[in-house]
Formats: C-alpha cells, structure tokens, sequence
C-alpha cells in the first residue's frame, strides 16, 4: 500500500489513473510480477502482488518514481508525492490470498466511492471489474485468481462474486490492514538484526502467516543474505565505480565531476543501477559518490 503524502490525493482525474495502470503494467511484465488484486483510491493505493526474478523492490520504485514524475510535471508541483516507502506485507498464500482479495476489493464500497455491490462491478479502478470480465486488464492475472473458486469460467465467477458479497458486513479488519501489524518500512535486514536479538522468534509482525511460514521465510531470507556476503565480500559503492571506470576507460575523477557529457552519463547510469540492484543502495548514497543530484541518480537508475 502507498499513501500520498499528509493524506493528499494521488489521483485528481481519471487520466492520472489510466497512467498509473499504463505504466504499473510496462513494470509488471518487465518484472515478472504477478497481480492479483488492485484498487486506485483518491489517495492511496492497494496491490497485491507475486513478485517476480527482481522482487518487489525494483517494480515498486520504478513505478512510484515515475508516476510523481509525471503527477508533479502535470500538476506544476514540486517535493514528495508518497508518504515515506511504500508499506508492504508478506502474505502467506494459503491461508490469507482470498482474504486479502476481497479485502482490497471492497475498499471502494467502505470508502463510499460507491455503493452497492452493482456499482462495484462497474468500477474501473479495481481489479473487481477484471475479474468479472466486465474490464480488459491483460496484466492481471485473472485466471489464477478465478481458479481458485471453480472449474469452469462461469462458475468460478459466481462463486468469487458470492464471496465479495458475503464480505460486504465484515467493516475493517484489523489483521489485514494494521492493528497488530506493523508493515515492513525497514525491509528485511531489519528482519534479520531483529531475528538475532531474539533467539526463539517465530513470528515477524511484517508477515501474515502462520508461525511455520514466517520461521521458514526468516531462516531462507538470512541463508540469501549471507550467501550474497559470501559472494561480494566487501562490496561498496566505490569499488562499483572503480570498476566501470577500469571499463570504460573514463577516469573516477570525471565520472565524479557532475559532467553531463553522453558517455560519462552513460557509465554513472551503468554506476547507479549496479549499486541499487547488487547492494540496496540508496539514491542520496549514490548521488553523493557521484557527485550529482538525487534526482539525477534516480532518472539514471530508472532508464
């Protein structure tokens, strides 16, 4: 889930959502990420998503660093568009997939952007509509969902519409928006340092599942970590760009001097998005070494 900043609206016209969607649905396919259910309110965002071979992280912020590219262009507006990172939790798929569906599903209807069930059918922002057939989203996968209510199309639809409507009394439900969970804001190292002070920690409030699922996911999570230790021992930002300058021929002087020539862009470009995908660096860190703007970096890595 992301939120506009103070609660501001994210979407102020039905072209700034079609753009979000054109967009989330370029960064789905090059990401490899499965969606299951989505609704576009007036401030915020639901997705729920698979995530594919680069992880949620990298679909996540191409997507939100170009939609307030584009919002603030369109709006002739300057700063923070989205309230801090984007909150996310893991879900276990057994247990919790059909919830959280008619969950995200049914936030227009708690929001009073509609009414009815009916009203809901019709509502294009929200992957209720795909479901149903009565909306063509390529990108959501439709069919996984649909299977999980019935062999044969007509009948899974029913049965999925029967299951929306029997939540409709239900209200808000603390376990899937909030109350005990606190969603993941400082990624899984803080999972981790967590995870070591606490010796018998078999539950993670960043994660809806059983104690099982959650204990297994941590102990896979820190095996990942320390093989990516074992592999680049001592990695850093500056090793990166002694790297690509040894490539590219370009010296660590230039690449750091703020020149805007193509080929000294290119290889700060090649510098930016090795140092967000191999060590989770952050733009700000990045543009630091480079000695260039956040927000040159961030264009750099998204290209």
């Amino acid at each position: 889930m992301v939120r506009g900043i103070n609660k501001s609206d994210i979407f102020r016209d039905d072209q700034d959502r079609q753009k979000f969607l054109e967009r989330l649905e370029l960064n789905l396919i090059a990401s490899k990420c499965s969606i299951y259910a989505w609704t576009l309110m007036n401030n915020h965002v639901h997705l729920l998503l698979k995530s594919g071979g680069k992880g949620l992280s990298d679909v996540m912020r191409k997507q939100l660093t170009w939609y307030a590219m584009y919002f603030n262009r369109k709006y002739k507006r300057t700063g923070h568009l989205f309230e801090n990172r984007y909150k996310s939790i893991i879900c276990e798929e057994d247990r919790y997939l059909l919830a959280l569906i008619r969950y995200i599903h049914l936030n227009p209807i708690r929001a009073r952007i509609v009414d009815t069930l009916e009203e809901l059918d019709k509502y294009p922002w929200s992957g209720h509509g795909v479901i149903l057939g009565n909306f063509k989203r390529e990108w959501m996968d439709t069919c996984y969902v649909l299977l999980q209510y019935g062999k044969t199309l007509k009948r899974a639809k029913s049965a999925y519409r029967n299951f929306i409507n029997e939540g409709l009394s239900q209200g808000r439900i603390p376990e899937l928006t909030g109350g005990g969970l606190i969603r993941s804001q400082g990624g899984w190292s803080e999972v981790i340092s967590l995870r070591r002070k606490v010796s018998a920690l078999d539950f993670d409030d960043r994660v809806l599942g059983g104690s099982e699922f959650v204990k297994r996911l941590l102990e896979e999570t820190e095996e990942k970590k320390n093989q990516l230790k074992i592999a680049k021992p001592g990695k850093s930002i500056s090793n990166i760009i002694a790297e690509e300058s040894t490539k590219s021929g370009i010296s660590q002087w230039l690449l750091c001097s703020g020149s805007r020539r193509k080929n000294i862009a290119h290889v700060r470009a090649v510098v930016a998005k090795r140092c967000t995908e191999e060590l989770g660096a952050t733009f700000a860190d990045i543009a630091r070494c480079l000695g260039v703007s956040t927000s040159a970096i961030r264009r750099s890595a998204l290209v």
